[in-house]
């Protein structure tokens, strides 16, 4: 693959059929022509008249060709084809106003289980609980596409950071802008403190696009979703010792 429009050819096949099937975007001078296309859109979803499934099979008893004297090659050859119509899409389209759902019976499927305990509580020699998330508007998930913009890097702070409540900071003689290292069972990572009463006493806050941010977080997993556990850990944290 030579351009990042063949990669994204190669990913609409793989999606045939899918939950995410964007299949029926056909190009991407398409989602110019549109200002944007809403997914999933599966190939048979558009039509040069509406949804795909509305259209009209050819007719099976049409007439063959009359033949004779008034009838010669030139009158039997095509003529121009007629230019194809752009396809229009059903904007705001919603998942599952259809009410049916990805299981081969059509319905939703709700998992239901008890309130579980923090997989890790905090302890005297880890007594912070770190918390993560998304950090700005400007990131996403692990940078690895955000990450690659000139702009969107000028909108974020190049360094992780750990927010920390003001009273927390006091006491252990942090100052905002300070490099800190925060750490748990797993792992550390280096951070600039910021001072902010956006967290309560006794909880920290790490952006999680930041790689080192995995070093800490704890590697639990829901039994139903699977979704790992990386909202919640214990920690500390300590000014970083000068060199």
């Amino acid at each position: 693959m030579d351009t990042p429009e063949q990669a994204f050819h190669a990913m609409a096949k793989l999606s045939v059929d899918r939950p995410c099937d964007f299949s029926g975007i056909e190009d991407y001078k398409m989602i110019d022509r549109e200002g944007g296309i809403q997914w999933p859109l599966p190939a048979l979803a558009t039509s040069a008249a509406g949804p795909a499934s509305e259209s009209v099979p050819a007719p099976a008893n049409v007439s063959a060709p009359a033949t004779g004297p008034a009838s010669n090659a030139s009158s039997m050859a095509p003529g121009p084809a007629a230019p194809a119509a752009p396809r229009k899409i059903v904007r705001e389209r919603r998942l599952f106003e259809d009410g049916r759902y990805y299981h081969p019976d059509g319905k939703a499927k709700f998992q239901f289980g008890p309130p579980q305990p923090i997989p890790e509580p905090v302890t005297p020699e880890f007594p912070f609980a770190l918390l993560t998330g998304r950090g700005s508007s400007a990131q996403w998930h692990t940078n690895t596409r955000t990450g690659k913009s000139a702009v969107l890097r000028k909108l974020y702070s190049a360094d992780s950071l750990v927010e920390i409540h003001p009273e927390d900071a006091s006491r252990l003689k942090i100052a905002a802008g300070e490099w800190v290292i925060v750490r748990s069972l797993r792992g550390q990572a280096r951070a600039r403190a910021a001072v902010a009463s956006t967290v309560q006493p006794g909880q920290l806050f790490m952006p999680m696009h930041d790689v080192e941010v995995n070093r800490l977080t704890f590697p639990s997993y829901d039994p139903h979703s699977r979704q790992p556990s990386y909202k919640h850990c214990a920690v500390r944290i300590e000014k970083e010792k000068a060199a």
